[in-house]
């Protein structure tokens, strides 16, 4: 899924918590660059070879918007470090490991993982075989599911009336929850 309708549906996700749980603007924000950073991370190789070596702006904007098999060629070292890193942060045990880790320190769940977590799911069913797919169970294998990609131009069109009919829906519920 695209990153702008990830972080619209972590927002409305993080909007129905908050109606049963308050939770700070801190919280949210951190939720939403949670379920955002999983599609610019692994951008900071190429970022960093823009910045401090032969890559460009333009080699880094290609490959950010680049279809399967048209991705910019790039020192072996930045597509390695590049491919990993969406790797990880595309990754259940990963993500699992994390979350276990501050469950142990802070004894509850770490709000803002929701929108890591949102990102995997969603992502493993809007990625085919085709088109990136996601490799949920990183470091075991690097394949993926077959899902639908999302780039599809009917899959867009749906995703966003959806999330389109869910922000009408919280609005009009909010007002009838603050009239009531």
């Amino acid at each position: 899924m695209d990153i702008v309708a990830h972080t619209l549906w972590a927002a409305a996700g993080a909007a129905v918590v908050h109606r049963r749980r308050p939770l700070s603007r801190g919280t949210v924000a951190a939720t939403l660059v949670l379920a955002a950073l999983p599609d610019v991370i692994h951008l900071l190789p190429l970022a960093g070879w823009w910045l401090l070596g032969d890559g460009s702006m333009a080699a880094l904007r290609a490959y950010a918007v680049a279809v399967p098999g048209q991705e910019p060629v790039l020192p072996p070292l930045v597509g390695l470090l590049s491919h990993h890193l969406h790797c990880v942060m595309h990754s259940a045990p990963i993500a699992g490991l994390v979350t276990f880790a501050l469950w142990a320190l802070r004894r509850t769940l770490w709000i803002p993982l929701l929108g890591w977590w949102s990102h995997i799911v969603i992502d493993v069913f809007t990625h085919s075989a085709d088109y990136y797919p996601v490799p949920v169970l990183y470091p075991f294998t690097q394949r993926g599911f077959d899902g639908i990609a999302w780039i599809t131009p009917w899959f867009m069109v749906l995703n966003y009336a959806a999330l389109a009919a869910v922000g009408l829906w919280l609005l009009r519920s909010r007002k009838r929850l603050n009239s009531g």
